[in-house]
């Protein structure tokens, strides 16, 4: 059943970002005081006494820019309008009524929706006695609020449910999977999240640097949930001019690291670059499943497919376990072969592989090639067990464990993934020296 929606709305820069943030008790959006930072619809989930909702962040109404996408974030503003169960629409208290105000409460009187005024920034006693002007709205009474001190949200919350149908309880719910998509600016990343959603789910457009925040997109295929998290596009650190861009990639970063696998997009017309490299860095830190999607496959001569596999290991060798899957994301070529991709990653990244089997193949690899040595004495593996998932976490018992350094860590995994069922996903190692005498089970 689908949970009930809550959509924010209002001019630019009247605190919207600021109050999603507080509602839902992170920092989910951006927040900046430049115009025009939220473009996208951004949807959390939202739990308060019991009750779930989806609350909706939108870009401001009205909002001007030299960037040819104020259509395209006021197309996003009309579906969260139309898909909302509520409308919040703020105002700000302290610059009072303006034109724009009466413009936007026509939209929604329009839309026949629900609507409950909140007067933001009313952070003085003088701008709550104030935001008494927004009576004129014909919606009742405002509710004055100061997101940024989490001021007067208990009443706002209270309106909400008052306002809101009762939906099934969402616990009930298999978890989704959570599939983060993330490369260089232009690469793609949001037309491959609207291909998936089957519509315009996010802003598009041929200006880099388009997408900000990040942004969570519910998928339902046949049986199957997702949740795409489209990112912003990463770049070098010299090129972050403004705040709103360190953020971003801030966001970005976060959204790697809640992902459950990561689809690492790269423009198969331009090079390999420095930033597609460090992004790799920054996948293989997080020990998350990846998978290396190669868009705009449609502008690619023929016959140059099966080159790219080589080519990709060349520049990206950390990431040689990874599958690649050569996609268009304009034309939906192998669009959906991603997510069955994503599954597959994600159930090797549950296999827990037995005590007996797995020292029993680690012997194999040391008997090829040990650990280094020092001196007379030689490294040297002694025990290996499998003590987690997700990823799939090796604890290894060693006579020294200075010997087991990232080269043959980076060595051991390759061997392990050859050999066991966990084959195209990160193994995190825990190394730990077994002192003279110790039993395995006297480790804690």
């Amino acid at each position: 059943m689908k949970l009930p929606s809550v959509a924010i709305v209002g001019r630019a820069n009247v605190g919207k970002s600021s109050l999603f943030n507080a509602l839902c008790g992170e920092r989910v959006a951006i927040v900046d005081p430049m115009p025009g930072v939220t473009r996208d619809r951004i949807v959390r989930e939202v739990s308060v006494g019991g009750r779930v909702f989806e609350l909706v962040d939108t870009g401001g109404v009205g909002m001007e820019s030299a960037e040819q996408i104020v259509a395209d974030v006021e197309m996003q503003i009309e579906i969260a309008i139309a898909q909302a169960d509520l409308v919040l629409l703020v105002v700000d208290a302290q610059a009072g009524l303006q034109p724009l105000d009466d413009s936007i409460t026509r939209r929604l009187r329009t839309a026949g929706k629900r609507v409950v005024v909140v007067a933001n920034k009313a952070e003085r006693p003088q701008d709550a006695a104030a935001a008494t002007e927004f009576y004129k709205l014909g919606f009742g009474s405002p509710v004055p609020t100061a997101a940024v001190h989490r001021m007067g949200l208990q009443e706002l919350t209270a309106r909400i449910l008052d306002n809101l149908p009762r939906a099934e309880e969402p616990s009930l719910r298999p978890e989704p999977l959570k599939v983060a998509i993330v490369g260089r600016r232009n690469v793609g990343k949001s037309t491959l999240i609207n291909y998936l959603a089957g519509e315009p789910r996010v802003v598009v457009s041929e200006l880099p640097g388009t997408t900000r925040d990040s942004v969570d997109v519910h998928i339902q295929i046949g049986s199957r949930h997702f949740v795409a998290i489209d990112t912003a596009g990463v770049r070098k650190k010299s090129q972050l001019a403004l705040p709103v861009d360190f953020y971003s990639q801030v966001r970005t970063v976060q959204a790697i690291l809640r992902a459950d696998v990561v689809v690492h997009m790269i423009d198969a017309t331009e090079p390999v670059t420095s930033v597609d490299k460090q992004l790799a860095s920054d996948v293989l830190a997080s020990y998350k499943p990846c998978i290396i999607a190669l868009n705009k496959m449609d502008l690619v001569p023929k016959g140059l497919d099966g080159q790219y596999d080589q080519y990709l290991w060349c520049h990206l060798p950390a990431l040689r376990f990874a599958p690649v899957v050569l996609t268009s994301a304009l034309a939906g070529k192998n669009v959906l072969e991603l997510l069955d991709v994503a599954q597959d990653l994600r159930r090797q990244g549950e296999v827990r592989v037995k005590t007996s089997e797995l020292n029993a193949v680690v012997q194999e690899i040391c008997a090829r090639k040990r650990p280094d040595s020092t001196g007379s004495r030689p490294g040297n593996i002694l025990y290996a067990t499998q003590v987690g998932v997700l990823p799939p976490t090796v604890a290894l018992f060693v006579n020294d464990s200075a010997r087991i350094t990232e080269t043959y860590e980076r060595y051991l995994a390759n061997q392990l993934r050859s050999h066991l069922p966990y084959s195209q996903v990160p193994i995190r190692f825990v190394v730990r020296r077994r002192r003279p005498r110790e039993k395995i089970g006297e480790q804690q």
